[in-house]
């Protein structure tokens, strides 16, 4: 199946997006992954979906095989990144489904460009559209552990990456480790700025979202598990876009399909058979 998969560029300024592409005459499904990660680690995902959609795994800027610039890592750029690869490649309304960064840059699309997307899927996304605590002491510890948490990535070898990884997560399945271990050693440093870049957006996001139109749905996980969306984050969001789906995951943190894959799986079919996209 993998052997069947194209590689390609899109070229956005000074920018080279690189991505892989399942193929074939189907209904196009775009797939914006997190941070520290890149499109490879979709893989379980689209060897599940391939047969039925023409899945593109996109490497954000600073990520995988993509170039990386100094900047430019916060959501509205990178949500201009998606639209350079949805009008370069030609795409009529795909759907377009983001893991936590990728979920932010996927609202940052379509914040921007509601005529591109045909549906939006959002799984477990940083809550942007609440009320921004800059000054929040736990805000700025949380975003330094984290800067220091991909830093030290750089220091381990894949191998001890995937030891640590199964002690930490041993309900993910064990095709998730090799992708999740090589994104990790593919990562720019450069990408660390994002944890200065993003929690200072200051994009007005309840404005911003009003325009979207498309059918879009939020996949949430369990905050005690490491799930970001909370319940008064989830209802936030909707009464921005009220025509949003909200399905809740039970037994995940915030990586939901590695922790409940069938159970997404069968949320994220559901919801794109519904949508007609």
């Amino acid at each position: 199946m993998m052997n069947d998969w194209t590689q390609g560029e899109v070229v956005v300024g000074d920018v080279r997006l690189h991505y892989t592409r399942t193929g074939g005459d189907k209904p196009v499904l775009v797939l914006a992954h997190g941070v520290t990660d890149d499109g490879l680690c979709w893989t379980p995902l689209a060897r599940a979906l391939e047969s039925e959609r023409d899945v593109i795994m996109v490497d954000a800027r600073g990520h995988g095989r993509s170039s990386a610039p100094e900047t430019g890592f916060d959501p509205l750029t990178q949500g201009r990144d998606l639209a350079a690869v949805i009008e370069s490649l030609g795409l009529h309304k795909p759907a377009v489904l983001g893991h936590s960064m990728g979920a932010a840059s996927t609202l940052g699309l379509v914040a921007q460009r509601p005529d591109l997307p045909g549906a939006i899927l959002l799984e477990d996304p940083p809550s942007w559209w609440l009320a921004p605590q800059p000054d929040d002491p736990a805000t700025a510890q949380r975003v330094a552990g984290m800067r220091q948490w991909m830093l030290g990535l750089k220091e381990k070898t894949r191998e001890q990456l995937i030891a640590a990884e199964r002690v930490n997560s041993p309900t993910w399945a064990e095709d998730e480790f090799g992708p999740w271990a090589d994104s990790k050693l593919r990562v720019s440093p450069n990408v660390a700025r994002i944890f200065e870049e993003r929690f200072m957006q200051r994009l007005g996001w309840p404005e911003a979202l009003a325009v979207t139109s498309c059918p879009a749905l939020l996949l949430r996980a369990d905050p005690e598990r490491g799930g970001i969306v909370t319940d008064d984050a989830a209802a936030a969001l909707r009464a921005v876009i009220p025509h949003l789906s909200v399905v809740h995951i039970p037994g995940a943190g915030h990586n939901i399909r590695r922790e409940q894959f069938d159970v997404y799986l069968q949320a994220v079919r559901a919801f794109l058979a519904a949508a007609g996209s």
